[in-house]
């Protein structure tokens, strides 16, 4: 054999055994007429001692080997002079008595430590090599556990793991299909699918009424830190249920994922209506971990206008003044205030500026709007904020919608500024009560706000008619640290409420028929109430990790560019397979 022990694995417990390890040189110290080679496996670092005093050859030997080096190394184990504390395998040293090089390496092109000296491009195009490293097989560690003790609960829950097909049919809906031509079919194509969907639901017809799949999906779309083209997902759906059956089943997944792995403990997680979320976060996905909810001191169907009449054209000529309350931010000097006027002046978030307010340490108000507002004036926005001596607002104006949007981006900068973003910090909420559709200006029809399958809350479906804009969906998201790290839906299991969805959605009879027909021909032959839930395995993985890019838990990830430089894909492909593709 190989190796009898892990690099990892020895402790004083081991002293005088004879033991095999095997693994690669991180690095090799010469001190003379010794030498010491720090050996590494998957499970840790052992160091390896060789004297010229014991055997000159062996010692020899030892000065030919280089960094990432594999070897085997065979010998007893003896406790260490001098100790290190840093690593389990500190208090022991293996005293080398038979050395085998495996295989010989070339310089690596960087330094595979966790503080290494590689950039991103050259890590991702030798990733085989960044996985060697500590913290990038830890990430994968915790994904590995992650999974593990998923699969563990939803089994004892008594679901049903179910595998579906990857190449599937291409539908409109959603993002960009990744497409596969069909040799067999010419002229025809699959698509990878975005989400076992349809596929899910059929099962709820076929009686399985309990299943998930830890599964690839494919999106092409644009990329950045929280998406890749492939990813995984945790996929579930459920019959017989209402919305809080699925809520209590999966908020109990996700408490025991924190215990379990986070040694955490969380009473029931808050929840939050759509409509309550966009009012005073500007997002469906409100990081909690601090406080700043918006103020109305002027919005359409506020209970208040605390901006009107003062002359001051900028909030008169607006619908909506909304504010922010940051505590104890009083000091901040001009200088900081000019810097977060710049930073919503950015493209990125288009605001056409800012308005400060500070209350002083004695109470008395300084505001970059004194001309207008007069003392009693900025009195009654610190009382509608709360806001206190030491704390300073933040004011923005616009329209209501784009302005909501702006001062939830500011509220999250400020928060990071000041540190108020922990990641040790952990704020589960679930979202509820989305709107069911939403109208696109640019295509002149509404478009699902999650998918076409989601059924409207049962009180709002005689508004499918009257008014499809207000009705709200009978949906959920699991939103963490501001993350949407999931989301699901009460699913349609009726034909006739299925068609109506579509007629919604501008599609025809034939189009629905052609792109749907197997699932409404399902529903005919008795399908039963069901919903369910996805949720993103990668964004999991990266919260429980403190990181806030999913490309750390994943072994072989794609660039910016959706490119995979290690493997250079993707690329062209032969005249040959172009010809029997019919392309």
């Amino acid at each position: 054999m190989y190796r009898s022990h892990t690099c990892g694995e020895l402790r004083i417990a081991h002293v005088g055994q004879r033991v095999k390890l095997a693994g690669w040189v991180a690095r090799v110290r010469h001190m003379g007429s010794m030498a010491f080679v720090d050996l590494r496996d998957r499970y840790g670092i052992t160091q390896l001692s060789f004297n010229e005093g014991y055997d000159q050859a062996l010692l020899d030997q030892a000065a030919e080997l280089g960094r990432e080096f594999v070897i085997q190394a065979e010998g007893h184990v003896a406790e260490r002079e001098s100790k290190n504390k840093q690593i389990a395998t500190g208090e022991i040293e293996l005293i080398v008595e038979g050395l085998t090089v495996l295989n010989s390496s070339k310089t690596p092109p960087f330094t595979i430590e966790n503080e290494t000296d590689g950039g991103d491009d050259i890590r991702m195009q030798y990733r085989y090599l960044d996985l060697r490293r500590d913290s990038v097989r830890a990430n994968l560690e915790l994904r590995h556990r992650l999974g593990s003790t998923v699969r563990n609960y939803l089994s004892d829950q008594g679901f049903l793991e179910v595998e579906t097909p990857v190449l599937i049919k291409s539908t409109p809906e959603g993002a960009r299909d990744f497409v596969v031509p069909s040799r067999l079919n010419p002229g025809e194509w699959y698509a990878l699918p975005q989400s076992p969907q349809t596929f899910k639901q059929l099962l709820m017809v076929s009686g399985f009424d309990k299943y998930f799949q830890i599964v690839k999906c494919f999106r092409d779309e644009d990329l950045r830190a929280d998406r890749q083209p492939e990813f995984t997902q945790i996929d579930c759906e459920m019959s017989f249920v209402e919305r809080d059956d699925i809520l209590e089943v999966f908020e109990g997944m996700v408490k025991h994922l924190f215990e379990s792995v986070k040694g955490l403990s969380f009473d029931s997680f808050e929840r939050m209506t759509y409509d309550t979320a966009m009012r005073y976060y500007g997002s469906d996905k409100p990081d909690l971990r601090f406080g700043m909810p918006f103020v109305e001191l002027k919005a359409p169907g506020a209970s208040q206008d605390l901006i009107s009449g003062k002359d001051f054209v900028v909030f008169d000529s607006v619908e909506s003044v909304l504010a922010i309350c940051v505590e104890g931010a009083a000091t901040y000097t001009r200088k900081q205030l000019d810097a977060l006027t710049d930073w919503v002046k950015r493209p990125q978030i288009g605001s056409k500026g800012l308005v400060w307010c500070r209350v002083e340490a004695d109470g008395s108000l300084k505001s970059s709007v004194d001309k207008f507002y007069d003392a009693e004036s900025l009195q009654a926005w610190a009382q509608a904020a709360g806001a206190k001596p030491g704390d300073l607002m933040l004011v923005m104006a616009g329209d209501l919608h784009k302005t909501r949007k702006q001062l939830g981006e500011l509220r999250l900068h400020v928060a990071a500024e000041l540190g108020l973003r922990d990641l040790k910090v952990f704020k589960p909420l679930w979202v509820v009560d989305f709107p069911l559709l939403e109208w696109d200006e640019e295509s002149g029809r509404f478009h699902a706000m999650h998918h076409p399958f989601t059924s409207p809350l049962p009180e709002d479906r005689g508004l499918m008619v009257t008014a499809p804009g207000e009705v709200r969906a009978n949906a959920y998201d699991l939103v963490i640290n501001g993350v949407e790290i999931g989301g699901g839906s009460i699913r349609i299991h009726d034909r006739g409420l299925q068609a109506q969805m579509f007629d919604l959605l501008g599609f025809s009879p034939e189009e629905a028929k052609a792109q749907f027909g197997f699932l409404m021909n399902a529903f005919e032959y008795g399908a039963p109430p069901h919903g369910g839930i996805a949720l993103g395995f990668d964004r999991l993985c990266s919260l429980f990790g403190g990181s806030d890019s999913i490309r750390d838990f994943i072994a072989f990830p794609k660039n910016n560019s959706g490119r995979d430089v290690m493997i250079d894909a993707p690329s062209p492909i032969a005249a040959e397979q172009r010809k029997e593709l019919g392309l």
